[in-house]
């Protein structure tokens, strides 16, 4: 068996961070168009730019798209894909099915949906735009991370995010464990798969920091912890999102000079808007809980 090359070897996060480094950033893009076109500046990029946001704390904090396998449908030919329900209760019995349910479950093909636009706003403070760097830092610092915020409501908030898709089942107790969360990551195992992230609130990620070793017991065991304001405090989300989920990204966005709806801001100002398409599709539905913690 032939040894994979450097460039066959799967890049980690510091490589890939690394790598946007040597390239032109979202907002060196923009200033650049800026400099050239003005207020009728636009940009079009060829890749979703909320992938560009990577975390240089000491302390990362990573948005929800990082948890997926994500599907570029600007370089895959996807027309369909395939998702799978549990059994029927007046199925009969199959071989095994029992100790491996997964065996009784149906399978099923849907066409890829219609994408979804996710938008972020902000205003330019008067004059930044003489200052090249600084423009170039505020569109990045500012608009691209509201842009991912926008995108983690997207994923789990809006018309079609995870928290209110068919399928996710709510639970509630933790027998025999000491937590919900193990108990969700347990059903999870019974059905074949691998509760690899857990999305919860910032006060009960500290609150488990406070109280138990459970945050670090969970990181340690390689689950991809998201904290974000979008879950209610007090539930978590617990998930197979490595094989139960797909992202389908049209690897593509736009930053441009608009006119912001009425309301958006609470003043009057030169606004930049900045828009992404995508939409989160369950597998293994079976594989999600909202768990009561």
């Amino acid at each position: 068996m032939a040894i994979p090359g450097p460039s066959e070897v799967k890049r980690t996060l510091a490589d890939v961070v690394a790598d946007r480094k040597t390239q032109m950033s979202p907002g060196g893009r923009f200033v650049e168009a800026y400099q050239k076109d003005g207020l009728d500046a636009a940009v079009e990029f060829d890749v979703t730019i909320t992938d560009s946001v990577s975390s240089h704390r000491r302390k990362p904090r990573y948005p929800t798209r990082n948890m997926f396998k994500i599907v570029n449908l600007s370089a895959e030919d996807r027309r369909f894909y395939y998702h799978e329900t549990t059994a029927r209760p007046d199925d009969p019995e199959v071989p095994h099915g029992r100790e491996r349910r997964e065996l009784a479950n149906h399978f099923h093909m849907s066409p890829v949906p219609e994408l979804l636009t996710t938008t972020a706003w902000v205003q330019l403070p008067d004059g930044l735009w003489e200052d090249p760097v600084a423009f170039e830092a505020f569109i990045n610092s500012r608009l691209v991370l509201r842009l991912s915020t926008a995108e983690n409501y997207t994923i789990l908030c809006g018309e079609t995010g995870l928290l209110g898709m068919p399928g996710v089942t709510r639970l509630t107790s933790k027998a025999p464990f000491s937590s919900t969360i193990l108990a969700a990551c347990d059903e999870v195992e019974q059905m074949g798969c691998t509760a690899d992230g857990l999305v919860l609130n910032p006060v009960d990620y500290y609150r488990y920091l406070e109280t138990s070793q459970l945050i670090d017991t969970l990181e340690r065991n390689g689950v991809f912890i998201v904290r974000t304001r979008l879950v209610e405090p007090g539930t978590a989300l617990v998930g197979d999102f490595g094989h139960g989920a797909e992202l389908f990204d049209a690897g593509r966005s736009t930053i441009r000079f608009a006119e912001a709806p009425a309301g958006t801001f609470s003043e009057p100002g030169i606004a930049v808007k900045a828009e992404i398409y995508e939409r989160v599709v369950l597998n293994l539905p079976f594989t999600f809980f909202l768990v009561t913690l």
